[in-house]
């Protein structure tokens, strides 16, 4: 994100997006909700093991309407995740789809889980 935006969206709301984790064999599935957010407004930082989801939800109002009630407004979203060890940095992939941001976090092939096999002694 610019820091045009940045500043431009300092009286913006704060708010944490509603998300959910899911854990597969293939790694972890982040959902996060991030409604009103275009790409050009979103942007997800690596920074060692810290993974940071950051979009804002622009809503322009035009000041000649003559509001009776407004419960629309823009917003700035923002979540940080911790990562482990497990998660293979360099294959993180990320979609949106209606205002719902999917990042895939796939495991290190080395980490992924295996049943090892009981021998008769």
């Amino acid at each position: 994100m610019s820091t045009d935006i940045q500043k431009a969206d300092a009286a913006l709301p704060k708010i944490k997006p509603a998300t959910d984790i899911v854990e597969q064999e293939d790694g972890f599935h982040i959902f996060l909700d991030m409604p009103g957010v275009g790409m050009d407004n979103m942007a997800i930082d690596l920074n060692e093991n810290e993974l940071i989801v950051s979009g804002t939800s622009p809503h322009d109002c035009d000041d000649n309407r003559n509001l009776a009630v407004m419960e629309f407004t823009g917003c700035e979203y923002r979540r940080t995740f911790t990562l482990s060890d497990a998660v293979d940095k360099e294959k993180i992939k990320a979609s949106m789809d209606n205002g719902v941001l999917t990042i895939h976090l796939p495991r290190r092939t080395e980490d992924t889980p295996k049943r090892i096999q009981i021998n008769a002694g």
